[in-house]
């Protein structure tokens, strides 16, 4: 008897090994790169035609969910540069500048010093239309010209709804739109916003929390004045006020926004910026949203993807701790443990994607920079791995900050080692190829789109991210991941 109770225990937990295996297959080791298809992406970009500018473009929402639509900017503005390696080029030296201001501004913050510790350019009556130009908030858009990368939603503005497209950005907590009259605007696809048209513009009186919250701030005829700067020197100046932004059939009342009649740079497309940080002034904030998502689409394509706003982490997806930085609360910082090339777990120390006591250090998740920037001595290890395990594929001289790059142009599809990122409780996200092995001109050659920073932050970029959903559970403190969730 005892015997056969053994058979049967045995081949129950046999049947529930095999059950197991077929519900958490795993990683695969490699994933393939479809280099025909990624080389025609990047000849067709410029016959692509850029999206209509209508109204119906703000899209649904429920009673107990907000969804807009999401496009990259390529579909919404037509790109100007006549090769995709200049295209490139253009959005690798945007994306440095965006790093800089990001590291810049972190810095700052844990070194103790605000807005509030800078002089202002104004002279305190109200006769400046520039504050200082300190590196507060991260860049936004792209350097040299229209393309970019990043993604836009179609939002309306004001009673009745201006519809305009905004830039998304997770590392920015101020949303803004460019106002008349304009001392100085920059190029857009819709109308500048008329302030005078609207019934529900009101301005905000510098003793209100809002204006306390401004990093830059100040006093003109007793209302508030707000100053956005960025790292590439573009910055956006004007009057800090409540409007109604409307997504969908929903109308929200009273949001913070800023009204700029000054905004100089390269913001070429978007008229302005909705900022889904994480501080008390960011769109998700002012909404009391216990969550969002966006999904990413392919930013050389003019496929549609949502932003949802209190819409719950799939059950299927990925998950790892959210973390709050004490000194700066705009950025979102993810659990990150490890990472691993080919199935095989890198000799990284976790500490190395870890934040310190004091604020330094981690791993942010950030919508608006495109490669992901690791510590030199992890990026390191990182791409050794990666070139040690592709040393049948034909190396290519270095493009721009990626120093390890492939000719591909006689082959239509490659195997190359997975790369995963892993976290806690054993939780593994691995990354399709073409996130991480992307083209830089449409001749063949690709390049490992990880790069190293001097800084000891890193960040996860939107090159990884694209075709997952990822999800900002704020009530529970996780980040989601979802492959496949467009």
């Amino acid at each position: 008897m005892a015997i056969i109770s053994l058979f049967l225990l045995s081949l129950l937990f046999s049947s529930f090994s095999a059950f197991l295996c077929r519900t958490l297959p795993p990683t695969p080791r490699t994933s393939v790169l479809d280099v025909a298809a990624s080389i025609q992406r990047t000849q067709q970009i410029f016959a692509m035609e850029p999206k209509s500018s209508t109204p119906d473009e703000i899209t649904v929402s429920d009673s107990s969910s907000l969804s807009l639509q999401l496009n990259s900017r390529i579909s919404v503005m037509k790109t100007s540069h006549s090769d995709y390696k200049s295209l490139t080029l253009s959005r690798l030296k945007r994306d440095s500048a965006r790093v800089k201001s990001l590291t810049a501004r972190i810095d700052l913050a844990i070194r103790g010093i605000t807005g509030t510790d800078l002089e202002p350019l104004g002279n305190g009556d109200g006769g400046g239309s520039q504050f200082g130009a300190e590196d507060f908030e991260s860049p936004i858009v792209s350097g040299a010209s229209q393309g970019s990368g990043e993604y836009f939603s179609r939002v309306g503005i004001g009673r009745p709804p201006s519809p305009v497209y905004m830039v998304l950005d997770t590392g920015s907590d101020v949303s803004w739109v460019q106002c008349a009259p304009c001392a100085e605007c920059y190029e857009q696809t819709d109308p500048i916003f008329e302030p005078t048209s609207s019934a529900s513009f009101t301005s905000l009186s510098c003793e209100t929390e809002q204006c306390k919250s401004l990093d830059v701030s100040e006093c003109r005829n007793g209302t508030c004045l707000y100053e956005v700067s960025y790292g590439d020197g573009s910055y956006t100046v004007g009057d800090f006020v409540t409007e109604t932004v409307t997504l969908g059939s929903t109308s929200l009342r009273n949001i913070a926004i800023g009204c700029g009649h000054n905004n100089e740079g390269l913001f070429i497309g978007a008229a302005g910026l909705l900022g889904l940080g994480g501080g008390s002034l960011s769109f998700p904030s002012q909404l009391n949203a216990s969550s969002f998502s966006y999904c990413l689409v392919d930013r050389d394509s003019d496929s549609t993807s949502t932003l949802d706003f209190n819409s719950p982490i799939s059950p299927d997806a990925v998950t790892a701790p959210l973390h709050r930085n004490p000194n700066l609360d705009t950025f979102f910082y993810l659990g990150l443990t490890g990472m691993s090339v080919g199935g095989t777990v890198l000799p990284i120390p976790e500490t190395s994607f870890q934040m310190s006591e004091d604020g330094n250090g981690g791993i942010i998740v950030d919508s608006g920079t495109a490669v992901t920037r690791l510590q030199t001595t992890v990026y390191n290890v990182l791409r050794d791995s990666f070139v040690k395990s592709t040393h049948d594929l034909q190396s290519a001289r270095g493009v721009a900050l990626f120093d390890t790059c492939y000719d591909l142009s006689s082959k239509s599809s490659v195997e190359v080692p997975t790369v995963s990122f892993h976290f806690a409780n054993g939780n593994e996200l691995p990354l399709p190829a073409k996130n991480y092995l992307i083209p830089v001109d449409s001749e063949g050659t690709f390049c490992f789109a990880f790069a190293p920073t001097d800084s000891t932050l890193s960040i996860l970029g939107n090159a990884q991210q694209q075709g997952t959903r990822v999800g900002f559970d704020l009530s529970n403190s996780l980040v989601g991941f979802s492959p496949n969730k467009c």
